[in-house]
C-alpha cells in the first residue's frame, strides 16, 4: 500500500481520493494492477482536502488536474469540493472521472455543486443498456445505476458543465453507434478510448 494522493500522467495531475467504489467492474484496472503509469495507487488512508493541497502547494506550475484514482472520487465528495476550489484559485482546469453515480450515493443531486468547479465531467457509459451495464460494472445500485448516470448527465449538462461520456473501443461498432446517440440524447460528448491493457 502507500499513499500517492496526487500524480502525474501527461500534462496533468491526477488525484486519488478513495479505493472505495459503488461498482465492481469486470474490467476495472484494480483486477490486475495496483496502479497506472508506474504509480501505486492503493491507499491505507484515504487523504483529507489538506493533504492534497499541500502537495500542489509544492507544484509552481500546474495547469490541468483529474479527479481520478482507482476509486469513485465523487464518494469524498467534500474533499473533492475542497481541493476544486483550492485550484480554482490558481485557475487550473478540473475535469472529474466518474461513474456517474455520485447522486444516487450522495441522496441528492451534486451536480450544482460542481458548477464553477469542474470544467469537465467525464461519464463512464461502458454499454448501451442497463443490463449490459449491470453485468459489466456490478453496480451496487444494480440495473437502476445505469439510469442514475444518465440523469446525472442530464443535470451536469443542465449546469452548463461540459460532459463527455466515455467508452472502451473493445465494445464493437454498433455498440458504440448506440452509445453515441445516448450521449447525445442527454447533450453530452461521446469519447471512445482504448482499452488500458
Amino acid at each position: 500500500m502507500s499513499n500517492t494522493y496526487v500524480y502525474k500522467l501527461g500534462d496533468a495531475y491526477y488525484i486519488n481520493l478513495t479505493n472505495s467504489c459503488t461498482n465492481d467492474c469486470t474490467f476495472c484496472l484494480r483486477n490486475e494492477h495496483n496502479g497506472v503509469g508506474g504509480y501505486n495507487l492503493i491507499l491505507d488512508r484515504e487523504p483529507e482536502a489538506s493533504d492534497i493541497i499541500s502537495e500542489f502547494e509544492k507544484l509552481p506550475d500546474v495547469h490541468k488536474a483529474v479527479f481520478c484514482g482507482l476509486g469513485e472520487p465523487t464518494m469524498r465528495l467534500s474533499v473533492l469540493l475542497d481541493v476544486a476550489r483550492y485550484l480554482k484559485s490558481r485557475d487550473v482546469h478540473i475535469r472529474l472521472n466518474t461513474n456517474g453515480q455520485g447522486s444516487a450515493f450522495a441522496g441528492e443531486d451534486i451536480a450544482p455543486k460542481l458548477k464553477g468547479l469542474v470544467d469537465v465531467v467525464s461519464i463512464s457509459l461502458n454499454a448501451p443498456d442497463a443490463e449490459e451495464y449491470d453485468q459489466l460494472c456490478r453496480s451496487a445500485y444494480g440495473e437502476e445505476a445505469y439510469e442514475h448516470l444518465l440523469s446525472f448527465a442530464r443535470s451536469c449538462v443542465a449546469q452548463g458543465i461540459e460532459t463527455v461520456m466515455s467508452i472502451v473501443d473493445v465494445i464493437g461498432q454498433d455498440e458504440i453507434t448506440q452509445c453515441r446517440r445516448i450521449a447525445e440524447s442527454v447533450g453530452a460528448k461521446l469519447r471512445v478510448r482504448s482499452y488500458i491493457d
